[in-house]
């Protein structure tokens, strides 16, 4: 009766789970679904400023190289681990198999947690962003910041933060296809659109920086930053690559609802990682080759305020050739486009992770976050609760001004974090007790796992930093503190209570007649 099934479904049933999404999602929706999530343009663009500004060009355009090599290891052993465990849990599923029935459900309750702060937070990193190119957008359709062009204040500001997060909840309220079909236009946009530019940008520039100033030039700015140390700079402007490069388990987190999960799953891993990595370095040089005048970026009194140094670079260029702003707008639309698809992968992720967690009983109320809409066979109340945390998280933009600091942090350390957790038990794991996958790395499984947990580890380590000096309730990078009280409350709650029936993934099929 199972040979017809297909074989990411047949791995689900042996793990002790049946099918209840549709399974019906091919390699090319998966990856279009995961590399939307890692997306081209919004994890480079938000930080690219402050990170070019800590140590100059040099620092951020190797940077890049560095944390793409060191991404393929995690990319590497995450990619061997799904094409073992193909089901949609993923990360908090896997950590509690491969941690053994000893440590299978604090390992499977610390990794669930971290993954569903970190996809959470990450929904507001992308409405965030994506209103903070809408600011600069409507700053330049309006006149500019030297003539009379509309900044939208906070409360506008934040209206906007809302109205994404609203969107990308309603749209993942309709069934998956429709997802899939809106991500497959996001993955040919930013290809298309990531071309575009990069090819654009420096043909439109009137002059463009020597390659001795993008890949050798070191410059801090110590007045700007408070930050005179040169290796702490260094690491600073990392940020910027570190933050932009992870994101590609979305394709994990799908697994049970794609076609052969157990082949496919790895492959839309390495393919999304192998394609961001190239993009993003063209589009960082596109951005750096293209720079009028490095001073000027950060002049408040500059045409977009000195808020936005991409906007101002594309201004630049378009302005400076064609003495109008509609090239920069069009290119700045083509960005916002990135950050809309991005934030509405990413809601479909943390939905996903959510109703798995709740599907285990890990979550207050998990008869309600758990529930499939009968119609259209997706999370709905799981999309909807993301949906509102994410909306708390964005409620103090009216009064703080490092919010996109604290929010990314807390979503990088978050989701990179849950990582670390399946990982370390891979390597530790006796080889006899893994089952693998059709991807199997062998014999360099241990080698490679430890060099991505110790990349891991030191991502984590470094987006709890205080980017800017002197420390000020305007410059405290409040992360640590968010993380600290949060984890300390999940921690407390397993102590106190949910060590004693959270059991890590529940079965839903009997392992012994294969009776539901």
């Amino acid at each position: 009766m199972t040979a017809g099934l297909d074989s990411g479904e047949k791995r689900l049933n042996e793990l002790g789970y049946k099918q209840e999404l549709r399974r019906e999602m091919t390699l090319f929706k998966t990856l279009a679904i995961s590399f939307s999530t890692m997306t081209l343009f919004t994890g480079i663009t938000p930080l690219y400023g402050s990170s070019l500004q800590y140590a100059g060009p040099s620092s951020l355009v190797w940077g890049w190289v560095v944390v793409s090599f060191f991404t393929w290891f995690v990319g590497m052993a995450m990619a061997e681990i799904c094409s073992s465990f193909p089901t949609t849990g993923s990360l908090y599923f896997w950590a509690a198999h491969l941690a053994g029935p000893r440590w299978g459900p604090f390992a499977s309750w610390c990794c669930a947690w971290l993954e569903t702060i970190g996809l959470i937070s990450g929904i507001g990193t992308q409405a965030y962003a994506g209103s903070e190119v809408l600011q600069s957008i409507i700053l330049l359709c309006t006149g500019t910041n030297k003539n009379g062009g509309y900044f939208a204040p906070k409360w506008l500001f934040l209206c906007m933060y809302m109205g994404l997060t609203l969107i990308w909840a309603v749209l993942n309220t309709f069934a998956l296809e429709v997802i899939a079909i809106i991500d497959i236009i996001s993955i040919w946009w930013q290809v298309i659109g990531g071309t575009v530019i990069v090819i654009l940008l420096p043909l439109v520039a009137l002059t463009t920086q020597p390659a001795s100033f993008v890949f050798s030039h070191f410059e801090m700015s110590p007045d700007a930053t408070g930050i005179s140390s040169k290796a702490y700079a260094v690491v600073l402007s990392l940020l910027v690559s570190q933050y932009s490069l992870y994101g590609y388990d979305a394709a994990a987190h799908l697994t049970e609802e794609t076609r052969g999960a157990d082949k496919n799953g790895p492959i839309a891993i390495l393919s999304s990682i192998g394609i961001i990595s190239v993009f993003g370095w063209a589009y960082i040089l596109a951005l750096t080759f293209s720079i009028q005048n490095y001073s000027y970026l950060y002049d408040p009194t500059n045409e977009t305020a000195g808020a936005f140094v991409p906007a101002q670079i594309l201004y630049d260029a378009f302005h400076g050739r064609y003495h109008n702003s509609t090239g920069a707008i069009l290119l700045l639309f083509i960005i916002w486009g990135s950050f809309f698809f991005g934030g509405l992968s990413i809601t479909t992720s943390a939905a996903r992770v959510v109703y798995a967690l709740s599907r285990d009983g890990g979550v207050p109320f998990s008869t309600v976050w758990r529930k499939v809409h009968p119609k259209h066979k997706v999370p709905a109340n799981a999309v909807w609760l993301c949906a509102a945390i994410c909306i708390l998280l964005g409620l103090p933009i009216l009064e703080v001004n490092v919010v996109f600091t604290a929010i990314t942090s807390i979503c990088t350390i978050g989701w990179v974090g849950g990582y670390a957790v399946p990982i370390f038990a891979r390597m530790v794991i006796k080889e006899n007790n893994f089952k693998p996958g059709p991807f199997y790395l062998g014999r360099a499984s241990r080698p490679i796992c430890l060099v991505a947990f110790l990349w891991i580890c030191y991502t984590c380590s470094v987006f709890l930093l205080p980017t800017y000096y002197p420390i000020s309730w305007n410059t405290f990078n409040y992360a640590p503190m968010a993380l600290a009280i949060s984890l300390g409350l999940i921690m407390l709650w397993w102590v106190v209570d949910a060590r004693r029936w959270f059991k890590g993934p529940v079965r839903n099929i009997d392992g012994q007649n294969g009776k539901v």
